[in-house]
């Protein structure tokens, strides 16, 4: 039995503004799902499985029914709109129940006055509402929501432009030492099509934006002081610099400190004055970051146990960078800092994991369309239908054996060496990267299989050097799925949007144009958000392999492992607690809790636009 969930859509005003009316109906609607979904046994079975009306568990629903009642001052709302389905499931309606005994009249008799007080009100109570209603065993989950800068508008060029920017840094990477390379086109990390989420660290905490790379391994923020740092940003956010003599937590991190030597890109030159360990990211077109690297909190909302518990905090190692230059120093589309995902021992992962605060594993389920957003969480994820392949041994990024490539069965004349991995060949799982980027020698075999599969059908054209179709109908019903094929038998099924992007519209007709670019004189491939999108991808560092699942991204998902740290097996790390359809019925109660709080972690009361982006002239 899974959750009822509401696009975000039915719920948001013209302005982006939760309405309260909605809320609430969306609040009953998952109460009234999950309370009959307990109660529609025969009297006999409902004893049997201790869901007689006259149980606990029927006044803990009581309870919440009435505290919604009192507190946002809506008397008889939730009686009136659920009272009917539980009288017709045998128990007696609301007002009745409450009627029949003193001490109930005492504890929900109690005056209620009406406030104004609007939706915010009414979700604090759901959640102490809520809270009150189960016990659950768990641990830690940790969960950010995620934030994306739409490409609508932008061409394939520019796109293509920025990614192989980026892959000069990401492939020529090395574990250690200063990075200097050569790059096509301008390096620009904060350019359209990236996502993105806010972090807090320090103390008093503040919050940052950063972007969300699995192609880097360190998380570093702007601070203060800082040459060429940008001051404001074309992405309508407010840019912030961390001063670490403003946190009472904050401390340096000495060039005697072991974990000094492991972090990446470390310089020994910022050692020399202040014992301070540095590092410097460089890039081939002339920009870069420098700075140095401080422990302080990061701050995080955790779920599991009784309750919700927001702003659970841990220390961690994080770069302070003081200086930009070249593309790093403009404002159009800067963002605080960047939070890498990556493998070493200085990813945020690798040190909440190495505390026991969660499990080596992540998550992330990026939202396709136009608003995209998304969620990032850090534990193992546990939704049905996640295949995995395993991991590339002793590979500075999240390398996996591609073998092969399939269309409607039949699998393309690809030599399987082109996909070995080696130190130029390989494929590459970059949330980075916008695109998805085939090697050279895959390239023109998987666009003649496309072409030859929808020949009756659309008109091909070459727009600025793209592969395109022009087409009168919908493309899921002409184009075929792509079938990835992995070592271990995993396989990503690519829906058509998932390998090519609409760009222009004829008339009547629509212009789609191949989202899979050639990788020119590369053996590599790269699959990126193209491709990871509408996907719930897990990153199992401890297993040493990833796993992937189609999945609605603005759903909540189920986290399950044991940290570390943990003595027993079997903890749940519950983000926003959707239970798969295996559940037991004894944990049919606690969907009704874990619903609202799915419900209320996927809602911003206010929140803030998606920034969609205009292509830089």
């Amino acid at each position: 039995m899974g959750l009822l969930f509401i696009e975000k859509s039915q719920l948001i005003d013209p302005f982006g503004c939760v309405t309260s009316g909605s809320i609430l109906m969306i609040i009953t609607s998952h109460l009234r799902h999950h309370i009959t979904s307990i109660y529609e046994k025969d009297p006999f079975s409902r004893k049997l499985r201790g869901y007689d009306c006259d149980k606990p568990r029927w006044q803990a629903v009581q309870s919440v029914i009435s505290k919604l009642n009192c507190r946002i001052g809506m008397k008889g709302f939730f009686n009136t709109q659920l009272g009917s389905d539980f009288y017709s499931l045998g128990c007696p309606s609301s007002s009745a129940r409450i009627a029949s005994s003193k001490r109930k009249t005492k504890i929900f008799r109690r005056k209620c006055r009406p406030r104004g007080w609007g939706v915010a009100v009414a979700v604090v109570l759901v959640v102490a509402a809520a809270a009150e209603m189960v016990m659950c065993d768990g641990g830690k989950s940790l969960k950010w929501n995620l934030q994306r800068a739409s490409h609508d508008g932008v061409e394939l060029s520019q796109l293509r432009d920025r990614d192989r920017a980026r892959h000069g840094r990401i492939l020529q990477q090395k574990p250690s030492g200063v990075v200097n390379f050569d790059v096509e086109g301008t390096y620009d990390p904060f350019l359209v099509g990236l996502y993105f989420t806010k972090v807090q660290l320090g103390t008093p905490p503040k919050e940052f934006y950063v972007q969300i790379d699995t192609g880097s391994d360190v998380l570093w923020v702007s601070c203060n002081p800082c040459i060429g740092c940008p001051t404001s940003s074309g992405l309508q956010i407010e840019l912030e610099f961390f001063d670490p003599s403003s946190s009472s937590t904050a401390s340096l991190l000495s060039c005697s400190d072991q974990r000094c030597a492991s972090g990446a890109q470390t310089s020994e030159s910022g050692c020399s004055d202040q014992n301070q360990c540095g590092y410097t990211f460089l890039y081939g077109d002339g920009s870069g970051t420098s700075g140095y690297y401080i422990q302080d909190s990061i701050y995080f909302d955790t779920t599991g146990g009784n309750s919700l518990t927001s702003n659970s905090s841990s220390p961690v190692i994080f770069g302070c960078s003081t200086s930009h230059t070249g593309d790093l120093t403009k404002s159009d589309r800067a963002v605080d800092g960047i939070f890498g995902f990556g493998q070493q021992g200085l990813s945020v992962i690798s040190q909440l994991s190495s505390l026991g605060v969660t499990p080596n594993a992540f998550s992330h389920c990026l939202k396709g369309g136009s608003r995209g957003g998304g969620i990032l969480v850090l534990g193992q994820v546990v939704e049905p239908n996640i295949v995995y392949t395993p991991l590339v041994p002793l590979q500075p990024h999240y390398n996996v054996n591609l073998q092969s490539i399939s269309i409607k069965g039949l699998i393309l004349p690809i030599d399987p060496t082109v996909f070995e991995t080696s130190d130029t060949r390989g494929t590459i799982i970059d949330s980075g990267t916008t695109l998805a980027y085939l090697a050279e020698e895959a390239y023109d075999p998987f666009v003649t299989a496309i072409t030859q599969a929808v020949s009756q059908s659309v008109r091909p054209i070459l727009s600025k050097g793209n592969q395109c179709y022009v087409i009168t109908s919908s493309v899921s019903e002409i184009f075929p799925p792509v079938n990835l094929n992995f070592a271990g038998g995993a396989s990503m099924i690519l829906k058509p949007e998932d390998y090519l992007l609409q760009q222009s519209s004829i008339s009547d007709a629509a212009v789609w144009c191949m989202g899979f670019q050639k990788n020119d004189g590369q053996g590599t491939t790269i699959l990126g958000d193209i491709v990871l999108k509408d996907k719930i991808v897990v990153y199992d560092l401890t297993g040493q392999r990833i796993g992937w699942a189609n999945y609605d991204c603005s759903l909540s998902v189920n986290v399950s492992a044991t940290t570390s740290a943990s003595t027993s097996t079997g903890t749940e790390f519950f983000n926003t607690a959707q239970l798969d359809n295996s559940s037991s019925h004894t944990n049919d109660y606690e969907l009704i809790r874990n619903s609202i709080l799915a419900l209320l972690l996927q809602i911003s009361i206010c929140r803030v636009f998606t920034i969609f982006m205009t292509p830089r002239e």
